[in-house]
């Protein structure tokens, strides 16, 4: 029996779809319409002779063949695109020293590093995870190149590169406190996201208290993992083992934007950009 090759078109489709939860705000991204998307997962699912998608009237769901499929699917398109990415991608070369607020780590920051040095061997990229003000400060002492990190309310410094909703979590059977304050976990003074935390709390007239606090971002992480607290991260970067709450008062958003002398090591710091976005987009929401 020979065994068909699957289309990349059909897979990036069905996995578009699968991310977006369905098919219309799939066709927006690829910007194709709604039936062109359905036909296209049809075709993918004639060729399997496997039905991958669930189409309720509350939306689309994925089969047990679906979630099979989803993770290889991932796997190819990832592939394909570091190969094309090689190939005709102009060549670069150089150093680039950079800063990352430990905001972006727990889920992003290792596949891109990976792809992007596997596709650009040439570049020497060197990498320091810290707190968004302190590379900053690192930056303007010579020792960091750029900056990704977070921009505080009312700055205008910085290029925006994406932006994120800050979030209450805490672990899966985590219950708050009836008869005690709010029990969080947070970074030091300083962190823009424990002053959008404690000011939407003074706001919402809720009481808490500090039980917990790191000067990483890990740690505060571990901690409501383990259900001591409740903490707020941002959504893009949440690691495995947290929940969102969604009856804690609302933080807002924060604005990640790079810093430094982005237009003189363009040719570096562009591509670096494309996939910083790229693994967003394909991040599940």
């Amino acid at each position: 029996m020979r065994v068909p090759d699957l289309d990349l078109d059909l897979l990036r489709g069905f996995v578009t779809v699968a991310e977006r939860g369905g098919f219309t705000a799939a066709g927006t991204a690829l910007g194709l319409t709604q039936s062109a998307i359905s036909l296209k997962v049809k075709r993918l699912e004639d060729i399997l002779g496997q039905r991958v998608l669930d189409r309720g009237g509350r939306g689309v769901a994925l089969t047990r063949e679906g979630e099979t499929l989803l993770a290889y699917a991932r796997r190819m398109l990832a592939l394909n695109d570091e190969a094309v990415r090689r190939m005709i991608a102009p060549p670069v070369e150089g150093r680039l020293r950079l800063g990352v607020a430990d905001h972006f780590i727990p889920r992003n920051l290792a596949p891109v590093l990976a792809s992007f040095t596997r596709t650009y061997p040439q570049v020497r990229l060197e990498v320091e995870v810290g707190r968004s003000h302190e590379l900053r400060g690192a930056m303007a002492d010579g020792a960091l190149d750029l900056v990704l990190g977070k921009r505080r309310d009312g700055e205008t410094e910085g290029r925006p590169i994406f932006t994120e909703t800050i979030v209450w979590v805490a672990a899966p059977d985590w219950a708050a406190p009836s008869d005690r304050p709010l029990p969080i976990a947070m970074l030091p003074q300083g962190c823009m996201f424990r002053d959008r935390a404690l000011a939407a709390l003074a706001r919402a007239g809720m009481a808490f208290e500090v039980v917990f606090t790191s000067t990483s971002l890990p740690g505060v992480a571990a901690a409501a993992q383990a259900g001591f607290a409740a903490t707020v991260l941002g959504r893009a970067g949440l690691p495995p083992g947290l929940v969102v709450l969604p009856d804690l008062p609302v933080c807002g958003t924060a604005e990640m934007c790079l810093f430094g002398d982005a237009d003189g090591r363009s040719a570096l710091v562009e591509p670096l950009i494309g996939f910083i976005r790229d693994s967003l987009d394909a991040a599940p929401a």
